[in-house]
């Protein structure tokens, strides 16, 4: 160490200052890799990452958060936003602190979206033992709340000794920039060792590049794929969130203009391609379109780009029934692209559509297949009409608040949603303009990721109209980040849609047997169910004590002026909706499996199971 130049700086200044010299690079374009830190101060970071935050807060951007999940929430809405190529980092003290990130950590994770948590930790010294809000083990001694992090995180580390930051830093950041690998990083940081001194080499505060890989296909795997294209009579290429994040939109349209090969899309792919693009489809799965789904159901074989194959979008294994169906799976990771015993093409999205596209140069789909499909999807766009259609005077269906929606926003805004009924109805009747547009967190699916991800998007993308979609049951999990928008003057809008209950999954349960037990936002009754009268609950007053204008839409007219008003004003906004209950949204064209009682002796449980029996021969393991 004599030998090299020094710097003595604490381990929290010392990593501060570490992430602030950090860029990715793809395609030639630069970025930071960790832009900026949200945070929320306790004495498990308050004196050590805290005080580093001050020390460098020309280097780091600092940004206030008022609860831990939403802080990662903004943060993956960030990264997304931004194709995984620049990431926020999260700092929190340990205690509650710290287990308030687990959800957000998941969804990160899950999602395959990067974010970098710093969570205080107890002492390393273990001098004062126990601290505050320190958790003792009866068996582990090295145990704290921060091990409830490993499962959730892609890379976990405690930092027990100032040295020890150097391999994991830089082990952190190799993980947020790969895309094979790329999801929730953890330094758990002990709040002692925070503020240790340390003589640190130079060369650890040097820039540094971390190129983002764009790997290719192997030709033998390529060959066989092409092979695979050529001999199939009915082809449907599946596009996943994977086709964003490559950037590969451009690569996907001209491989399917060239062969005519249909595209359908998970939540996660939506917009991969435009909405009125001769082969979209539109979404698929048990919240896909008709079209979507028949042409799944028999297709001889499933082209996925870059998506995990949940059970939305296999319809929980009964959708691809088509006798001898194969599978060829795009994808960066081996993981993903090994599922349903499938051909394999492992490599970056678009470098891999590029060259199945050049593999299979001069190859067409049959006319009568692309006839077929165009039919299909001009019967559905005569659905969603159907759906968005409503008189000016009427109160709005949920269909006819998108269709509000859709008559106000332009290509370049974007649209966050992540739970309720609003998944499945944007899924089959939204129609994405660009891209970035459709921005739906499926894969956790989480209640109160709305409003804190159109921070994180309005962040990455200053100059483009921001929309969270939430219902009530949505909005009353999360609302706080509201007043960091205000604070920090982002212009987000929020349409607030009140339908006094939790409507999807009150719909799920009377399909199930559940009759819709506990969904409702109800006073009870006298037999002790809630189902009096609506709970006199005023969310757009509670929005605007938070700080944003309200404007309030009772008419579809009404909501229509809203959303423009809202569209065009540059403080936060909120239009606020109360709809008419009676559903417009066409119903699921695919099986979801939600298992049912198999004994019951109310009548609702027992049909629910007669008919939860008959889909079950419809499943399917592909091998």
């Amino acid at each position: 160490m004599s030998s090299q130049s020094v710097r003595r700086l604490t381990v929290a200044q010392a990593l501060v200052r570490f992430l602030s010299a950090q860029y990715t690079e793809r395609d030639g374009v630069r970025r930071r890799l960790v832009a900026g830190t949200w945070g929320i101060f306790g004495h498990g970071n308050v004196a050590g990452i805290g005080q580093a935050l001050v020390e460098y807060r020309q280097e780091m951007p600092y940004h206030q958060g008022r609860n831990e999940q939403a802080m990662v929430h903004a943060a993956v809405g960030y990264a997304r936003q931004l194709n995984r190529l620049s990431a926020q980092a999260v700092t929190t003290s340990i205690g509650p602190g710290a287990t308030n990130l687990v959800t957000g950590a998941a969804l990160a994770t899950v999602n395959r979206l990067p974010v970098l948590l710093l969570p205080g930790d107890s002492f390393a010294n273990r001098v004062p033992d126990p601290v505050l809000q320190q958790l003792e083990h009866t068996q582990y001694g090295d145990v704290s709340v921060n091990d409830t992090l490993r499962p959730v995180s892609r890379w976990f580390d405690r930092i027990t000794r100032p040295e020890a930051l150097i391999p994991s830093a830089l082990q952190a950041m190799r993980v947020l920039a790969d895309p094979a690998e790329t999801g929730a990083v953890t330094l758990a940081l002990p709040q002692d060792v925070q503020t240790e001194a340390y003589d640190w080499p130079e060369e650890f505060f040097a820039e540094r590049v971390w190129h983002v890989r764009r790997p290719a296909p192997e030709a033998a795997e390529l060959a066989a794929a092409a092979e695979a294209v050529r001999t199939a009579r009915r082809p449907l290429i599946i596009a996943g969130g994977g086709v964003h994040h490559s950037e590969a939109e451009p690569a996907l349209e001209a491989l399917a203009e060239a062969t005519g090969i249909p595209v359908a899309s998970t939540q996660a792919g939506k917009g991969s391609l435009r909405h009125d693009h001769p082969a979209d489809l539109g979404g698929v799965g048990h919240t896909g379109t008709a079209v979507a789904d028949d042409i799944a159901r028999t297709a001889d074989l499933v082209i996925g780009v870059g998506t995990r194959y949940t059970d939305f979008t296999t319809a929980s294994s009964t959708l691809f029934a088509a006798p001898g169906v194969r599978f060829l799976n795009l994808n960066i990771t081996g993981f993903d692209a090994h599922k349903l015993g499938a051909r394999t093409l492992v490599g970056d999205a678009r470098t891999s559509l590029e060259a199945l596209a050049q593999a299979v140069a001069g190859h067409r789909v049959e006319p009568e297949y692309e006839a077929e499909y165009r039919a299909g999807k001009e019967r559905w766009e005569r659905v969603v009409d159907a759906a968005y259609a409503a008189d000016d005077t009427d109160r709005p269906t949920q269909t006819q608040v998108l269709g509000a929606l859709d008559s106000v926003v332009g290509d370049d805004d974007v649209l966050i949603n992540a739970a309720g009924s609003l998944p499945g109805d944007l899924h089959k009747l939204w129609r994405a303009r660009s891209p970035r547009q459709y921005h739906l967190e499926y894969g956790y699916s989480c209640m109160g990721y709305e409003i804190p991800a159109s921070i994180g998007v309005r962040m990455a993308a200053p100059d483009r109209p921001v929309w969270a979609l939430v219902g009530d049951g949505t909005y009353l999990m999360m609302p706080t980040e509201i007043v960091t928008a205000v604070q920090e003057g982002l212009n987000i809008n929020l349409l607030l849609i009140q339908n006094h209950g939790y409507a999807s999954i009150g719909g799920l349960s009377s399909e199930v047997g559940g009759e819709r037990y506990g969904t409702a936002y109800r006073y009870r009754a006298a037999d002790g169910s809630f189902t009096g009268d609506p709970l006199p609950v005023d969310l757009a007053a509670n929005a605007a004590s938070l700080g944003m204008d309200v404007l309030r839409a009772e008419t579809v007219r009404e909501l229509r002026e809203a959303l423009a008003a809202a569209r065009a004003s540059d403080r936060p906004t909120c239009v606020y909706v109360e709809t008419d209950p009676t559903p417009t949204a066409p119903a699921a064209q695919a099986w979801w499996d939600v298992p049912v009682a198999e004994t019951a002796s109310r009548e609702a449980a027992v049909e629910a199971r007669k008919s939860y029996e008959r889909h079950l021969g419809d499943r399917r393991r592909h091998l």
